[in-house]
């Protein structure tokens, strides 16, 4: 099998193979924190940091751990960094870490990180399972953002409220109230509502694939490159 290049893996992660709406994997924490935008990023934020420093753990040690115990051995490398990363956000940015709670220790049991550590990382060079653990957890923080976004503005009437809590003092008055905190739609906030809106980028994603692969197999799409390819032989 070939090896995906750079551009694959970016188009992987990002959209085709995304995380958060096509594998539908770690959906405790996507659903459960991203009822802010600023929830959202900032455990989406954990989980990259992650997921990219145990990737390239992971494809550094591959020759060295035996296949029997290399599940366990990617699970202690996941939470040393899970642990790291606990660290860092009860030190600097204790509010927000509070918020999380439970969520950020979850992380080690975050299905897309230990899947890519076991399908991508422990098989390739260490620069490919760096960049795929990036664009990995880029993808997966664009979901929990756009779900975030979604149900603070129905739910809160607004969108990047406690932006300080993230972002410093200085960013206080980054919050928009875009609607009265009373019009705000109590489900947006619940647990339903997280499901719908997953459903609802489903939705979103699935139509723009559909969309975009029809105007591919449209016959005005087809005769221009048939007409490219003529072009080219010609050429020759």
């Amino acid at each position: 099998m070939a090896t995906p290049g750079y551009a694959q893996l970016a188009r992987d992660g990002l959209w085709t193979n995304n995380p958060g709406v096509v594998q539908l994997l770690g959906l405790c924490p996507l659903l459960a924190v991203s009822n802010t935008v600023v929830n959202a990023l900032a455990l989406g934020l954990a989980t990259t940091l992650v997921l990219t420093a145990s990737n390239a753990t992971v494809s550094l040690i591959r020759s060295a751990a035996r296949p029997e115990i290399r599940i366990p051995v990617f699970v202690l490398i996941i939470a040393s960094f899970v642990t790291v990363v606990e660290l860092v956000m009860n030190a600097f940015f204790h509010e927000l870490y509070l918020i999380l709670g439970i969520f950020i220790p979850l992380i080690v049991t975050n299905c897309a990180i230990l899947g890519r550590a076991e399908a991508f990382a422990s098989r390739t060079t260490p620069g490919r399972a760096t960049f795929d653990g990036v664009v990995m957890g880029l993808g997966f923080t664009g979901v929990l953002i756009a779900l975030g976004g979604m149900r603070e503005v129905l739910g809160h009437g607004s969108l990047l409220r406690q932006a300080h809590l993230l972002f410093g003092e200085p960013a206080r008055g980054l919050g928009v109230q875009m609607l009265p905190v009373e019009q705000g739609f109590l489900l947006a906030l619940l647990p339903p509502g997280a499901f719908i809106g997953l459903g609802l980028l489903l939705a979103l994603k699935n139509g723009i694939d559909r969309s975009v692969a029809g105007r591919s197999t449209s016959p005005a799409h087809t005769k221009r490159e048939g007409a490219a390819q003529g072009s080219v032989a010609a050429g020759r």
